[in-house]
């Protein structure tokens, strides 16, 4: 295949993908600026708030966790600054709460994927959103005894216009789809180009010896540091046929498939979260220092725990 052939098939499935993805929040947002103007969101807020203020974060934002939890980070990104003012949060709120969407986000579709991968469904899904909660826990306790990252929130990019007028919020809804499509792009071309030079195969061969120390073995690291970089729907969905042909064992595609749950798509996931106003050490080098170590600790744990529970079938 040509240099201009892949970069056109690149293109298109990332149209596609673009499709699929604007189909989904299109609905979602015009609910939730309804529910927001009918007062349904203020009135089911207080509900939600104590789990929230555990990490320092508005109520508000459960029901964002919850879109993302079941659409993507691409559906929620857009509700988090209609339901609440960017003026009354800090660079700590946005990056605790963009490391909970970054753990946990498109359950329904990813966690899918990995329970064919092998793995049992329930049991990485409730270790993925375990791990979600107690790494925003810790980071929100570190960021609350240090008073790191306590200025206000400036984001670079605000996906909803604060026009209220619905005139402005379908001009804001306009702007974050096309703001999305030109990222989804450029990230598309950009690991494309990558790929075909060499370099994301240098990137996962630094990688390696990363994911060595987290009890990963050869066998699964090139899956893995694909998942990595390039998001579950790639490495689990290439795990799904090498474990179906027995050349992995079945504990480390287990292993492979939480710590892909942990941290994936890190590249594009990493830049959609800064660009909203969170710090790059909190959503990027502290998520990827605990999914190694947390993974290490899973990895000794499952080593005790009969295959016939980590199965798909549970």
């Amino acid at each position: 295949m040509s240099r201009f052939s892949a970069f056109s098939a690149k293109t298109t499935q990332t149209l596609k993908v673009f499709v699929v993805l604007a189909r989904i929040i299109i609905p979602v947002a015009i609910a939730a600026e309804i529910l927001s103007r009918m007062g349904v969101i203020a009135a089911v807020s207080p509900v939600f708030a104590p789990v929230m203020r555990l990490y320092g974060l508005p109520g508000e934002f459960a029901l964002v966790w919850l879109t993302a939890l079941l659409v993507g980070i691409w559906g929620a990104v857009p509700l988090i600054f209609t339901l609440v003012p960017i003026s009354s949060l800090s660079i700590a709120d946005i990056t605790v709460f963009s490391s909970l969407m970054l753990f946990a986000h498109a359950l329904p579709i990813e966690q899918k994927i990995i329970q064919k991968a092998g793995p049992s469904l329930t049991v990485t899904t409730v270790i993925r959103i375990a791990g979600a909660l107690l790494y925003a826990l810790l980071l929100h306790h570190v960021l609350a005894a240090t008073g790191w990252l306590s200025g206000p929130v400036s984001p670079a990019w605000i996906p909803i216009s604060p026009d209220q007028s619905w005139a402005g919020f379908a001009l804001g809804l306009g702007k974050t789809l096309l703001f999305m499509l030109v990222i989804l792009l450029v990230l598309a071309w950009v690991l494309e180009l990558l790929r075909m030079i060499g370099v994301l195969d240098l990137m996962m061969r630094a990688i390696a010896p990363l994911l060595r120390l987290a009890g990963i073995r050869d066998e699964a690291l090139q899956f893995t540091t694909i998942g990595l970089f390039l998001g579950i729907a790639y490495g689990a969905g290439l795990l799904i046929g090498e474990a179906s042909s027995g050349r992995i064992s079945p504990r480390q595609v287990v292993l492979s498939c939480i710590f892909m749950g942990f941290a994936h798509s890190v590249i594009e996931d990493t830049l959609v979260m800064v660009a909203i106003g969170a710090d790059l050490g909190g959503v990027l080098a502290g998520r990827l220092v605990f999914a190694l170590i947390a993974t290490q600790l899973i990895a000794r744990l499952i080593q005790t725990v009969p295959l016939a529970l980590l199965s798909r079938r549970v």
